[in-house]
């Protein structure tokens, strides 16, 4: 066995390196960059670095706005990663329940939204919504009125898009797992005079528990790091930083006020709590034989 792990180690090691060298090195200079007082000044060689240590960390634990913008991402994550599952799931009962050309239209409509470049399809949703030339305002006869004005309807806009896009990957990995399950068993549960709801409850749904673990785990992952819609569709964060996610807010202190330590630091806080989220998505990936 011990041979066989070291055999598997060796095949493994030269995308290690690659990994290595395009994720750890990267994250290695964020975390150091964060230790310091790092600006403008610093970058054009004009005045020493300063280091900080945990300042950065301080000061944005401090700071009223990073927990307020905290508070926003985590909302706007779940509201995403809520109606990404319901929408790919009731997409996926749905094909299962079609004639095959409708699947495929279904289908072939699913990969033209998950193939549309973020900032192009951000750019097509202000489009439709446009206040005055919107076909959605058209529709309702609100023409005129700003979606992108009001910070929860600018939010709602965002998170309609990226279920959007995010739905095919819930959608098609679902379609799979319900096509995966045995039809003895679905027979069984009929001849036992269960109801198609008391089927679904429990025997689909649970068969298809370690598939919904991975879906939710890594929407989780995608929708807490949203950066082009939001940044596209509310022009950078909306009016006076209301629309808001960590994100964009790294941006703006990175970039924007030229703190690259504090948006360097911001970036670490992101990274600790992605690691965490993906840890729980390996253990799911474990338990299904998908990997280690």
């Amino acid at each position: 066995m011990r041979g066989h792990a070291r055999v598997a180690f060796a095949y493994l090691t030269p995308a290690l390196l690659v990994l290595g060298g395009l994720l750890a090195y990267p994250i290695y200079q964020l975390v150091l960059i964060s230790l310091y007082d790092y600006g403008q000044e610093q970058v054009s060689g004009g005045a020493p670095l300063t280091f900080l240590g945990l300042g950065n960390y301080q000061k944005l634990l401090g700071d009223q706005q990073f927990w307020t913008v905290l508070g926003q991402t985590v909302g706007f994550a779940a509201v995403c990663v809520v109606g990404t599952l319901l929408v790919g799931a009731c997409l996926a009962i749905l094909c299962t329940r079609v004639r095959t050309w409708a699947r495929m239209v279904l289908f072939l409509a699913a990969l033209g939204a998950w193939s549309t470049p973020a900032v192009a399809g951000s750019t097509i949703w202000l489009f439709l919504f446009d206040a005055n030339f919107g076909f959605v305002n058209e529709i309702l006869g609100t023409t005129g009125y700003s979606w992108t004005f009001d910070k929860w309807t600018a939010f709602g806009l965002v998170a309609a898009q990226v279920i959007w896009c995010s739905f095919p990957f819930v959608m098609v990995t679902l379609y799979a797992g319900i096509k995966a399950i045995p039809a003895e068993v679905l027979e069984a549960a009929a001849l036992d005079g269960a109801s198609t709801l008391r089927t679904a409850v429990s025997v689909t749904l649970p068969l298809l528990k370690p598939i919904l673990i991975v879906v939710t785990i890594q929407s989780i992952i995608w929708d807490f790091k949203v950066f082009t819609q939001i940044y596209v569709m509310t022009n950078g964060g909306g009016i006076a930083g209301r629309n808001l996610v960590l994100n964009v807010y790294a941006y703006q202190q990175a970039f924007a006020a030229s703190e690259y330590g504090l948006g360097a630091a911001i970036g670490v806080v992101m990274t600790a709590v992605l690691l965490v989220i993906t840890l729980f998505y390996l253990r799911a990936l474990r338990r299904q034989g998908e990997a280690l």
